[in-house]
């Protein structure tokens, strides 16, 4: 397998910063240099592997809200409703997808509970607590389509999509961390540089990152999988 499990990412990081893998205040640390360098990652770049849904949960007569727990879902990209009720699982009923809007529309066009019907519109109001339009006739599930944070690298979950595939951009990004973290004993202020490179450097491996997965999802050049070349312009079709 490529990239790294977790006991041989420790054993990296431990090597590049020159400490012991085994001292007690590195290893303290392991979680939140792991926690800085995934989020930072997973915020930097639109990975297609974080596409996930929640299935579940539902809209009631009378009340235009779908509340789900926090943080269940990060970014919601769609939002259908299940027909017909009580069918929960989309592949048995039927998806009616609801379209974006406004708060303001919401309320302007549909803020009367008299005005009933399939919801045909969403908002999200906050991170858990999304409004709907028209008020629901009938009770409905949904399925909410967006990114889902992935579940993190640990001695319990030795490998993740990052771990393994994008290992050159996970060690600069915990690297970034260790340089604040080895002020405790004066390695920063001995190379005032180092964070900075490791930055740098950071940058540098991002940009490929993303363009490998812009051309996953076929939003590269003339919306397709291929490379962008400097030469190939216009593009054919």
């Amino acid at each position: 397998m490529p990239g790294y499990n977790y006991a041989t990412y420790v054993n990296q990081i431990a090597l590049l910063a020159v400490v012991d893998p085994a001292d007690p205040n590195f290893v303290s640390n392991i979680p939140s240099m792991i926690e800085y360098a995934e989020l930072r990652i997973l915020r930097d770049l639109d990975l297609l592997v974080v596409s996930g849904s929640i299935e579940g949960y539902f809209l009631t007569v009378g009340s235009r809200q779908i509340t789900i727990p926090m943080g269940a879902m990060v970014v919601s990209e769609q939002i259908n409703v299940i027909t017909p009720y009580p069918v929960s699982d989309p592949e048995l009923g039927v998806r009616n997808p609801m379209t974006p809007t406004t708060k303001e529309y919401l309320d302007m066009v549909y803020g009367d509970s008299s005005v009933t019907g399939l919801p045909e519109y969403y908002v999200p109001f906050n991170d858990n607590l999304f409004l709907v339009g028209p008020f629901p006739d009938a009770n409905y599930y949904v399925e909410i389509i967006g990114t889902v944070r992935p579940q993190s690298l640990s001695v319990s979950n030795p490998t993740t999509f990052i771990s393994q595939y994008l290992p050159d951009l996970f060690t600069m990004a915990s690297m970034i961390y260790v340089s604040g973290y080895q002020r405790n004993f004066g390695r920063q202020s001995d190379d005032p540089q180092m964070a900075q490179s490791y930055e740098q450097q950071y940058k540098i491996l991002l940009e490929g990152a993303v363009k490998e997965e812009v051309r996953k999802k076929y939003e590269s050049v003339g919306w397709s999988s291929m490379d962008p070349s400097p030469l190939a312009t216009p593009t054919r079709g």
